[in-house]
């Protein structure tokens, strides 16, 4: 199958976070075009179940302007080598306190594949322990709770629950139930 092909890239802006690239290419019928591409490090997402309910953190999320419910996930930009369960743990310590005897890898999300390279793993954790948080000073506005099923699948359906990733990760949890 013809794949489109990069002819030269440039960086158009980097923080901690991220980067934006413009990538110039030579598509299957040998015409040129240009692809904007923002990078982004591999992040873990993490579904902690105590048996009869799911924790969730809510932030606000500047780009909507609202704050969101969704699972504990996140990046670690400066440890880019940590393997998937690795970052699972510490994203679910730093965002809940919890810490799980129990990491099941339920699957891959790429987070939008039209334009960003950013891809994850989803985890399922269970026999948990609490403990404090250890948030990041930009998550200090962060709560979090727990919440049945019913409760779950309801703020999904009434959308309280938007964000991608977290209803993504919910249809893997299903799949996995299964």
């Amino acid at each position: 199958m013809p794949v489109i092909h990069q002819v030269s890239t440039r960086e158009v802006y980097r923080n901690n976070w991220m980067t934006l690239r413009e990538d110039a290419i030579r598509r299957p019928d040998d015409s040129d075009g240009i692809y904007a591409v923002v990078d982004r490090p591999r992040y873990a997402l993490v579904i902690a179940c105590n048996g009869t309910h799911y924790q969730l953190v809510e932030q606000f999320r500047y780009p909507l302007g609202l704050r969101r419910w969704e699972f504990p996930q996140g990046t670690a930009p400066g440890q880019v080598e940590l393997e998937p369960e690795q970052l699972a743990e510490r994203e679910l310590r730093e965002e809940t306190g919890l810490r799980a005897a129990n990491l099941v890898r339920l699957g891959q999300l790429d987070v939008a594949p039209g334009m960003s390279s950013q891809r994850g793993w989803v985890f399922l954790a269970t026999e948990l322990t609490e403990g404090d948080h250890e948030r990041e000073h930009e998550e200090q506005d962060m709560h979090s709770a727990w919440f049945t099923r019913t409760e779950l699948e309801r703020m999904i359906r009434g959308g309280e629950i938007t964000d991608a990733q977290t209803i993504a990760a919910w249809t893997l949890l299903l799949l996995h139930e299964r």
